[in-house]
């Protein structure tokens, strides 16, 4: 059976998205010891919270190194909402610098009149690159659950693999890069499309390589 290792550095509920994930037939493994994440067949980092106290945990559990070393080894990887931004170069939202994975900077929306900030709830993805696997089976204009205040610009807009808009602001709701895949949603709160998704990264870490 697939072995997924969800990231542990202490940001976020790891349970929910372990259901989603062995919903769709995977073995899950909580875990923050680097060999145990290098024995895994693919890398799932979720997180909730801010950016600053992300990557500092990152490092404090010297998980730094061995998450970059799994990237580079090709093994398929996922980042889900905090675990998205803490990929990127920096935040406006602290000072810390991010791991660097993806070239990039994270910003805040921008106050619109009426615009609720953060965007919670419930939207509407554009997909940017529809053949992504991580989008298999899910409609073009599917709608997903979000709750951030912050959002990702890679300095290469082909990384990115959807969009969506809140107020008059389009961002970046998705990335995909070789081995790398992150999305700014939440695919365990997102219903039977956010299970697909996670089905989807199942299934493309079972064809990994092959």
């Amino acid at each position: 059976m697939l072995k997924i290792a969800v990231v542990d550095y202490d940001m976020g509920n790891l349970h929910s998205v372990c259901k989603g994930l062995q919903h769709a037939g995977a073995q899950t493994l909580i875990t923050h010891l680097p060999s145990e994440l290098a024995a895994a067949d693919a890398i799932v980092l979720p997180g909730v919270g801010s950016f600053d106290p992300a990557v500092k945990k990152i490092r404090d559990r010297d998980l730094e190194q061995p998450l970059k070393d799994i990237v580079a080894s090709g093994k398929p990887f996922l980042g889900i909402c905090l675990g998205l931004q803490i990929l990127f170069d920096r935040s406006d939202e602290g000072q810390e610098a991010g791991l660097g994975i993806i070239p990039g900077t994270v910003h805040k929306f921008q106050p619109e009149i009426d615009l609720t900030i953060p965007q919670m709830g419930w939207n509407q993805l554009h997909l940017t690159q529809p053949h992504c696997q991580l989008w298999g089976e899910i409609n073009t204009n599917a709608w997903v659950y979000f709750d951030h205040s912050y959002y990702v610009e890679p300095s290469l807009s082909s990384v990115s693999a959807a969009t969506v808009t809140h107020g008059s602001q389009t961002v970046t709701a998705a990335i995909a890069y070789a081995n790398v895949m992150a999305v700014q949603f939440h695919p365990e709160k997102s219903s039977t499309i956010g299970l697909q998704m996670l089905s989807n990264f199942v299934r493309l870490s079972e064809g990994w390589g092959s």
